[in-house]
């Protein structure tokens, strides 16, 4: 059976997903975000201190396009790129801006042409290390074991009319903001302190690579360096 399970947090039951709906300035623009750990969907459905519900879905993935920005085939620098197309970065130095503008040049990827995308959430311990990197204020190493502090920072968004098509709901489980907001804020504060302790302290190596050396040695998506780098 070629069929996951999604769940989507929210302060409703969504029983049928509506294409039409969504944010167009969410990580990767318009599209219905789930996650497949039930627990992230509850934390997320409380996220504004109120009680929710996590919604539970299934995906048949037949003949669906996806694109996995975690495997092996793409960098946290496709992650990026797709993320400044989609999110308002707080730029304001002239090489932060000239990066953004890089990054999405070389390293973005063509997201029409996908049924479903998995990749990180950008929350807010997330979306600061995007703009860190941006700002040439941490490196690409820092960066890559930034976004590995909490698998369950990952996310499955559907975004194509076909892949509305085959998610089929199954039921939803009210969620107590009483326990799962304080989850939600526990979840990224831990996420902040573990960059604390664990990144920020870390020294730069001779062959790190920081935003300004991309815009400097104008390195392309399938430079050797940035493989070492994310595999190591």
């Amino acid at each position: 059976m070629n069929k996951i399970e999604l769940f989507h947090g929210s302060d409703h039951i969504i029983e049928i997903p509506d294409i039409t709906k969504g944010n167009p300035k969410n990580d990767y623009g318009k599209g219905f975000y789930c996650t497949r750990i039930p627990e992230m969907s509850k934390e997320w459905a409380c996220k504004q201190n109120s009680n929710g519900f996590s919604n539970k879905y299934e995906l048949d993935l037949t003949d669906l396009r996806i694109l996995d920005l975690t495997d092996d085939r793409h960098t946290v620098l496709n992650w990026i790129a797709i993320l400044l197309e989609h999110r308002t970065l707080s730029l304001d130095s002239e090489i932060a801006i000239d990066a953004k503008d890089y990054i999405v040049e070389h390293f973005s990827i063509d997201t029409s042409q996908y049924d479903v995308i998995v990749g990180y959430r950008a929350d807010d311990s997330y979306f600061r290390y995007a703009e860190s990197f941006v700002e040439n204020s941490l490196s690409l190493r820092s960066l890559n074991k930034a976004l590995h502090l909490g698998k369950l920072g990952e996310q499955t968004v559907l975004v194509s009319e076909k892949a509305y098509s085959q998610i089929h709901f199954i039921d939803a489980e009210p969620v107590d903001k009483t326990i799962y907001y304080p989850k939600f804020i526990s979840r990224d504060t831990k996420a902040r302190e573990a960059y604390k302790a664990d990144i920020k302290k870390t020294k730069s190596y001779r062959n790190d690579i920081f935003v300004m050396d991309i815009l400097r040695e104008e390195i392309k998506n399938n430079d050797p360096r940035i493989q070492q780098i994310i595999s190591e």
